[in-house]
């Protein structure tokens, strides 16, 4: 892969092999069939995941402990030809190991008997229609074919159509045929109604008259609910657990923009000039954020975004014209040729004065010239474009479902990663000139919570009518030092591998010349550690390598007269194959480079002979030994870890003076960790804050605001909607002498959050406590206090205070303070999380109501 996976998408990539192994175990073995689906949220990288799947499907790939599957055929079925044609272009993007001769797409001119192994065909149902030459004269029904007895007429000396091919493919037992179903797109929502469409995927699935169903059905779908649909007419089928990837994972990744703010008059009234206006002024304003940030980073991409005009399917050519005028005439820079359009009319439109070019949406992401972009909603699902930050919408209220579809479009981050500290460049801007506040919180209400085609996303945050935030001028440099000072954590990986882990590492840094030769370096240190393993595993290591070398078995002896039959035990000598066979499975362990140069090394310093073939093949046969004694693999990993984490601590400092984007790359590295790793927290520059709140009532409240909060607005203010509690946490703490500033700890997974590692049924997650304040003490310096009001009515309230209590124990000397405090009744209780003693009862504890009201807490005062 070119990519480095996220944990989440590697995770989802194990299953759905697992999934596919089985499949076609069932298939070859009994017959049976079977289909599952991957599920994730729109941006979730679901393309990039597939990818991984077919190199290991076609190639093997030892991270998964998956041999190929030399008879693997994969169709890639969608409703749209464009579609398959911006999927096809992402395999390839993110495959290294996947050429296009691989990827074919089917035309009508397509002509095999069967499907060729380790190639991935796109199909449409435009091409399995009855007009579609590929098809015609499979079915004697077919309108317009000649029917002669039993003879079908091919149409163009056709030998074989589409349908013969699937239906040979399947046949050959020498081959798998996988079906994808690409259902994140309209098409595949209808299959289940009336109408061709559905019976094109239902012949897919369920097969008809002389064509069976294809063997194994692999769903790619934004909703379970929505390939449950598609498999509800499903015939002789099992199915398999779905692959259901946690969206939180996926928010958390920085794949996704953090923010979506909605733009709405305050009034009644036609404000579509000032909304466009407006739009344009947020499009040059983003435009100039981008161009800044790339030159601050140096080596950062540019990123050019883009507007998207979003009208009605019958829009008006004219106002989409006048439009157009208001956007010049606000951005009289912006090149007349920097709109487009991508209307079914696949042809130049004329707008007002202005005609106007077809772009289809696959190629608008590279189109860089386009930077406003006229549709309707067509587009509005199966499509994306990281590019597209600003959306003006002409669509009224009652046109909320494709609103929020077309957003679901523009939630990728232009970069693949978070932007550390600025949610200006983390969000998305949307429009929407013909809403009132009521009707935009329907809409609000879908991109949260998974209605309307929004996929549900924890961690996003919809807002409406925001204001920016930056930093406070107020809050001094010593301030800021402390807080970017104090240890965040990052949870531990899944399926960690220490040795991948180091060997990325030090080819990061090798490329950044932080370390020359580090990847000869830390290959260097790993055979030092085989080398003691070797001596210290000796008998084992011996054992094993009898194992290698020879092949036990037993024949079978049978007496055709006496009718009596005896087993006999044999051993043979191995051959190259087993031998091969043994050291590959070993290099999974340590991992295929280190197996290779250690392979090498041994050759070289243990060969004894000038035969070097020879004593490669023995070096081979040590490694296949090494990988058969387990607790060489544990010792391995010990000090592959210990050896990244020595690295990453030694050039924390040079890391940090690296471009955000070179360390999103160390972050990823430290992340990879068995173990929770300390990360750096970053320093946010810009934030989007509600502004007010509305009551149940409908009417609207402007939220409380704060002073001294290290971001703020204009006037020095920080606004937030606290619990009343909270609110008097944060109030009673700023009377506090020496009080100078103070933190909103994000909730959500950003580089400028602080996280704490806490378990909870045996999982590792992350709470990050609500405030940090920062005092000025006497001698002029600053400390840092935690104080995190607890609610005590959570599950997991616990589990949480008790990860707080661990991070104190590890952690305290960076803080003045780290308190819990919790409102019992009327009362405020206190826990001082320093003391050693409150950390044993907390430790020990069963109830978190008993611990605020036993001895070791007190009363909070202010």
């Amino acid at each position: 892969m070119k990519f480095t996976l996220k944990d989440y998408q590697e995770e989802a990539v194990r299953e759905v092999l697992v999934n596919l192994k089985k499949a076609s175990r069932r298939w070859h073995e009994d017959g049976d069939k079977h289909a599952f689906s991957l599920t994730a949220t729109t941006g979730a990288g679901k393309t990039v995941m597939a990818a991984a799947v077919f190199e290991a499907l076609f190639h093997g790939d030892d991270n998964y402990d998956i041999e190929p599957d030399p008879g693997a055929v994969v169709i890639w079925f969608s409703d749209d030809p464009s579609l398959n044609e911006q999927s096809r272009f992402r395999l390839l993007e993110a495959s290294d190991r996947l050429s296009i001769s691989d990827l074919v797409v089917v035309q009508n001119t397509f002509q095999r008997e069967a499907l060729e192994p380790g190639k991935v065909y796109f199909l449409n149902t435009q091409k399995l229609g009855k007009s579609s030459l590929l098809v015609r004269g499979h079915d004697p029904d077919d309108e317009g074919i000649e029917k002669d007895g039993q003879i079908r007429l091919m149409p163009d000396s056709r030998s074989f159509t589409i349908w013969d091919t699937i239906q040979n493919t399947i046949d050959d037992p020498a081959l798998t045929l996988y079906l994808v179903l690409d259902e994140a797109h309209r098409g595949m929502r209808a299959a289940t109604g009336a109408g061709e469409k559905s019976t094109i995927v239902k012949r897919l699935i369920n097969g008809r008259g002389s064509v069976s169903g294809i063997p194994i059905v692999w769903g790619i779908s934004a909703t379970v609910e929505r390939f449950n649909a598609a498999m509800t007419d499903m015939e002789s089928r099992a199915t398999l657990p779905n692959v259901v990837v946690d969206s939180a994972k996926v928010q958390a990744s920085g794949l996704l923009k953090d923010t979506i703010i909605l733009d709405v008059p305050r009034e009644a009234g036609q404000f579509d000039t000032v909304l466009v206006r407006r739009g344009t002024d947020k499009l040059k304003e983003i435009s100039a954020a981008w161009e800044a940030y790339g030159q601050q980073q140096d080596d950062a991409d540019t990123v050019l975004p883009l507007m998207l005009l979003q009208v009605p399917n019958a829009p008006d050519h004219n106002d989409i014209g006048k439009a157009l005028d208001t956007i010049f005439a606000q951005w009289p820079e912006l090149p007349a040729e920097a709109v487009a359009h991508v209307f079914g009319e696949h042809t130049t439109q004329k707008f007002g004065r202005y005609d106007v070019q077809y772009i289809s949406p696959e190629r608008v992401q590279e189109s860089t010239w386009v930077r406003v972009l006229i549709a309707k909603d067509a587009i509005s699902t199966g499509w994306d474009c990281p590019r597209a930050e600003v959306m003006v919408s002409f669509r009224p209220a009652r046109d909320r479902t494709h609103i929020t579809q077309l957003l679901g479009r523009m939630v990728r981050t232009p970069l693949a990663r978070r932007i550390p500290g600025n949610d200006r460049l983390n969000s998305v801007d949307c429009l929407l000139p013909f809403f009132d506040e009521a009707s935009v919180k329907d809409v609000a209400k879908a991109l949260m919570s998974g209605g309307d085609g929004g996929d549900e996303l924890p961690g996003r945050r919809v807002l409406v009518n925001p204001v920016e935030l930056k930093p406070n001028p107020e809050v001094s440099e010593a301030v800021w030092d402390k807080l970017l000072s104090l240890p965040s954590q990052s949870i531990p990986k899944r399926h960690a591998r220490p040795v991948k882990r180091l060997t990325s590492l030090a080819h990061e840094l090798a490329m950044d010349g932080l370390l020359a030769d580090a990847g000869k370096a830390a290959h260097a240190e790993m055979h030092k550690v085989l080398d003691g393993a070797r001596a210290r595993y000796k008998t084992e290591i011996e054992t094993a390598r009898k194992s290698v070398l020879t092949v036990e078995g037993k024949s079978l002896k049978a007496d055709l007269k006496g009718g009596g039959m005896s087993f006999d035990d044999f051993l043979e000598e191995a051959d190259y194959a087993v031998i091969e066979d043994a050291y590959r499975r070993a290099g999974r362990a340590v991992s295929p480079d280190l197996a290779t140069s250690y392979s090498d090394y041994l050759a070289r310093n243990e060969g004894g002979t000038d035969d070097l073939e020879a004593a490669l093949i023995d070096a081979h046969v040590t490694i296949g030994a090494l990988g058969l004694v387990p607790e060489i693999k544990d010792v391995l990993e010990a000090e592959a870890e210990k050896l990244a984490n020595q690295w990453l601590s030694r050039f924390r400092v040079d890391i940090k003076n690296l471009s955000d984007e070179r360390q999103d790359v160390y972050r990823q590295i430290r992340e990879m960790s068995a173990n929770p790793m300390d990360v750096d927290l970053a320093r946010p520059s810009s934030w989007i804050q509600p502004t007010t709140i509305r009551e149940a009532d409908g009417t609207e409240m402007p939220l409380p605001t704060f002073e001294r909060h290290m971001l703020c607005d204009e006037n020095g203010l920080f606004p937030e909607d606290f619990n009343s509690w909270e609110g008097e946490v944060v109030r009673s703490e700023l009377k506090r002498p020496g009080a100078v500033a103070w933190y909103r700890n994000p909730s959500r997974a950003s580089q400028d959050s602080l996280g704490i590692i806490y378990e909870d049924g045996g999982d590792p997650k992350i709470v990050r406590p609500d405030f940090l304040f920062f005092v000025q003490q006497d001698d002029g310096t600053v400390v840092a206090d935690i104080v995190d009001p607890h609610g005590i009515q959570f599950g997991d309230a616990l589990p949480k205070l008790k990860g707080l209590a661990r991070y104190a124990e590890s952690y305290g000397e960076h803080y003045r303070r780290i308190e819990g405090v919790a409102k019992l009744g009327e009362k405020f209780r206190v826990l001082d999380l320093l003391e050693p003693s409150t950390r044993a009862w907390i430790f020990a504890a069963t109830s978190i109501k008993v611990v605020y009201e036993g001895n070791v807490a007190t009363d909070y005062l202010p």
